[in-house]
């Protein structure tokens, strides 16, 4: 069963305001991108909407709805995905920031698949869209008949319009980041600022009930 116009009129716009309002994703593309340049920011904000991709496959088959009702199970992934956020900033506060410089001089961006990986299992072991997935999608399902299809449609739309918005965000935070990133020192300086958004990320998932 497809969608219907109604559904794609009703779940589009609330998808795009929800993906736009300030979470940890958005913070993670923008102070990346800022920190280490358009390319980095829009590669880890594609890697983050893929992330979606997994929780949509275990909403559809039921798998998040069991995660929801089993406590240690969710504890573990919220310390496995907060643990992951703080190593992504240790990782940013131990640079050197001379990434950007480094790119340019050389032309070839910093690993980027690598960057892509982290945003990707940086949402896909994030708990907490793990429930969000759970409790949003459902809203737009007009069939139990079909559910499993639908929710399907609706995750891999969910992801598509992220991917899009997450590029753009990145894409523009690089382009600040390039103005600002001018000097090693104050390349290093923005390093720090994205490390201690991660850190914060993760000890707030990692506290959170």
């Amino acid at each position: 069963m497809l969608l219907t116009p109604e559904q794609l009129f009703a779940f589009l716009p609330a998808a795009v305001l929800i993906t736009l309002s300030p979470g940890p994703d958005n913070l993670m593309v923008l102070s990346l991108g800022i920190a280490r340049g358009r390319r980095a920011g829009m590669v880890f904000g594609l890697g983050c909407a893929l992330g979606c991709l997994s929780h949509t496959l275990l909403a559809a088959l039921g798998i998040s709805a069991l995660l929801a009702a089993t406590p240690w199970a969710l504890q573990g992934l919220k310390i496995a995905g907060g643990g992951y956020l703080i190593w992504l900033g240790w990782q940013a506060l131990r640079s050197s920031g001379s990434t950007l410089q480094q790119t340019a001089g050389s032309g070839a961006p910093p690993s980027l698949a690598r960057l892509f990986g982290k945003g990707l299992l940086a949402n896909a072991i994030n708990p907490k869209v793990v429930l969000f997935f759970l409790a949003f999608l459902p809203q737009f399902i007009q069939s139990n008949e079909h559910a499993p299809a639908q929710t399907a449609q609706l995750g891999v739309l969910f992801t598509l319009q992220a991917a899009l918005l997450f590029g753009t965000l990145g894409y523009f935070a690089g382009h600040a980041g390039r103005w600002l990133n001018t000097s090693p020192r104050r390349g290093m300086w923005l390093d720090r600022l994205a490390g201690g958004v991660f850190v914060a990320l993760g000890l707030r998932l990692l506290v959170s009930r």
